[in-house]
């Protein structure tokens, strides 16, 4: 695990020096590459690669970057898994190494079968291969996009790293904002690629290649493409023992494959099913005790470190946890606009990173069991989206208005209050967040407007107020297939929100502390699976994830399980309306904040003092949103 920068000015005339450029470019990144350091500099052309390295994989000097190897130049950046298995096949055509790396093993795959190699890889990784004969630079990201990779392109300058912080290191860096982005962000609390919020700069979609010629010519391929893969899937007409016993073969693999590693691994561990089931099955293989890992909290409502206290002991695993006040938290706060050098709004960043700082002083690497919800059907907002939309769907317009004007003005936070006290809410947690939601999706035309809208926390009426430029979440490129609604929404998710939050929120954390984080669920081989199950093996009545239970609950007792989703939760609102206050209040008056953004600085106005006057319901997790983005304004913008 590394991180990794480069450039290719094709426009240099001498006013900046290239080898103290890429230094400093890569440099940025230290953090997340403590172990060692590399440039790469051809005169030539010119273009300059840096490489910053976390060893995983072969701790000798044999690993270092950049490598050359003949023609070719590579900086990587993440872990191909069955690297040996991919090695063996080009030992038998002749290819000879000189490591034990997967690095190695990516350079010879380019040299042999050009693009086609990455169908042989299992894993994550972001890499730059430079050809030194045809001088052609090509750039790869994985299939879903767990590991970052960021382009720019303007005036002849074209320039890659894993992170934002480098480009700002280069002199010809233009930082205008891309209004897209912002749309983005406001509704979502992230931005997922293509986009970012430099208006030159650029996410390498997930799953595809780059190649850019010394002429400037510019070719992007997907190679891999989750829409696709739901299109071209079909239901399995196998029976539920016959899929749970496959399941349970593919994900066995999938979590064996991302314990390789010449350094300690450990596991986040929530006591949730996803996490349990890493832990349950790589425990049952290992015949050693696993180190897992959990952060708790005081406060009961947002405290999981019991349930995985039960589920630790339970398995047998070297266990630790970290109970932490709110100070604790608090104390990260101002680290966030350096670890996320994009605007990012997920809160839970803070306690991933808190778990990832306590991981870090025993492993260097930690398997994450995110991407579950998402493959398997574990998100509240898909059953919501399957049950209540066809409702909905026969509802008269005046109707719904009646209904969403009447229920506008509950206020959600009495609704979580008395929460027990109503039937169909009982088995439901954060219902404050989700219940403004789905009053707003009462205005949704189709089924995925139904399902972008209740995942987005304000109203697109309010928030055109606010910002005047408006972007699609999510273009429906492919029809939703009877009994695969549950995979469609999946496969959305898959492609917006696993790229653009939880990957990025992982990356970013783990990175921050020089952690590997990998993720076991994310293998190409288990989405794969996943895209040919029928809704009922997803969601059945209202038991999430039913096939990743039938195979949990073989190693754990159903009762340490079964209770409602709870999430990785902080108290935003309390922290926005008193140690934040000031921020917001000073947010409000920033003239050249609201100027560098288009915002309209009246509605931000309404919009923060109804807030800090709790005046109706405003959602919390919509104003840490704006927190975050000035907040990184100040660090990446105005300084």
């Amino acid at each position: 695990m590394c991180r990794i920068t480069g450039f290719w000015d094709f426009n240099y005339n001498n006013s900046y020096a290239l080898e103290e450029t890429v230094v400093k470019m890569r440099d940025t990144l230290e953090y997340g590459g403590p172990d060692s350091l590399g440039v790469y500099i051809d005169n030539n052309c010119p273009l300059a690669l840096g490489h910053r390295r976390l060893s995983i994989l072969d701790l000798s000097t044999a690993g270092h970057q950049p490598m050359i190897w003949e023609d070719w130049v590579i900086v990587y950046n993440g872990e191909v898994f069955n690297f040996k298995n991919v090695r063996k096949i080009l030992e038998q055509e002749g290819h000879v190494f000189q490591s034990e790396t997967d690095t190695e093993v990516i350079i010879h795959s380019f040299q042999a079968w050009g693009m086609d190699m990455v169908h042989h890889f299992r894993g994550f990784f972001a890499f730059a291969i430079f050809n030194k004969v045809t001088q052609t630079l090509t750039l790869c990201r994985d299939r879903v996009g767990v590991k970052p990779l960021f382009w720019y392109l303007k005036d002849g300058l074209f320039m890659f790293a894993s992170e934002l912080k480098a480009f700002h290191q280069h002199p010809k860096f233009d930082k205008s904002i891309d209004t897209n982005a912002v749309s983005l962000f406001l509704q979502q609390g992230y931005i997922h690629y293509p986009h970012c919020i430099f208006k030159y700069a650029h996410k390498l979609a997930a799953g595809s290649f780059m190649q850019i010629n010394s002429n400037q010519n510019i070719k992007n391929e997907k190679y891999w493409d989750i829409q696709n893969v739901y299109k071209n899937s079909s239901v399995s007409k196998q029976k539920e023992e016959e899929l749970v016993e496959e399941l349970e073969c593919i994900l066995t693999e999938s979590f064996e494959l991302r314990m390789i590693s010449d350094v300690p691994v450990g596991a986040f561990l929530s006591g949730g099913i996803d996490s349990s089931l890493v832990t349950a099955l790589l425990q049952k293989k290992q015949g050693r005790q696993l180190k897992t890992f959990t952060i708790g909290f005081h406060e009961e409502e947002y405290n999981e470190a019991k349930h995985a206290q039960a589920v630790a002991k339970h398995l047998n695993t070297e266990h630790h946890e970290l109970y932490c006040s709110e100070k604790d938290f608090e104390k990260v706060i101002p680290l966030l606009p350096e670890m996320y050098d994009e605007p990012f709004g997920d809160s839970s960043s803070i306690p991933t990173y808190l778990v990832s700082k306590m991981a870090r002083e025993k492993v260097t690497v930690s398997l994450s069991a995110d991407g579950g919800d998402e493959i398997f059907g574990g998100y509240t907002k898909y059953e919501i989206t399957q049950n209540f939309y066809p409702k909905v769907q026969k509802m008269p317009s005046i109707l719904r208005s009646i209904i969403g004007g009447f229920s506008s003005k509950i206020n959600p936070v009495w609704l979580e209050k008395n929460s027990s006290k109503i039937p169909f809410l009982r088995n439901y947690k954060n219902i404050s967040n989700k219940f403004p939601k789905l009053i707003n999706a009462l205005e949704a035309e189709t089924q995925l407007d139904f399902f972008n809208i209740s995942s987005t926390y304000m109203s697109q009426k309010k928030l055109k107020k606010l910002f005047p430029y408006f972007c699609d979440r999510y273009k429906n490129s492919h029809d939703i297939q009877a009994n695969r609604l549950i995979s469609y929404l999946g496969m959305v998710d898959i492609d917006t929100y696993l790229e653009g939050d939880i990957m990025t929120k992982v990356d970013r954390a783990t990175m921050s502390v020089a952690l590997e984080g990998r993720e076991p669920f994310l293998d190409h081989k288990i989405i794969e699976f996943s895209m040919r199950l029928g809704d009922e093996f997803k969601i059945k009545g209202k038991e999430t994830k039913y096939l990743l239970r039938k195979i949990l609950y073989k190693s754990v007792p159903k009762e340490l399980i079964e209770r409602p989703k709870q999430g990785f939760s902080i108290p935003v609102q309390k922290w926005l309306l008193s140690s934040l206050k000031e921020n917001l209040l000073h947010m409000k008056d920033d003239f050249h904040f609201i100027q560098t953004f288009e915002l309209d600085k009246n509605e931000l106005n309404i919009i923060i003092d109804n807030f800090i006057a709790q005046k109706g319901y405003i959602n919390p997790h919509f104003i840490w949103f704006l927190y975050t983005l000035h907040q990184w304004y100040l660090r990446w913008i105005k300084n």
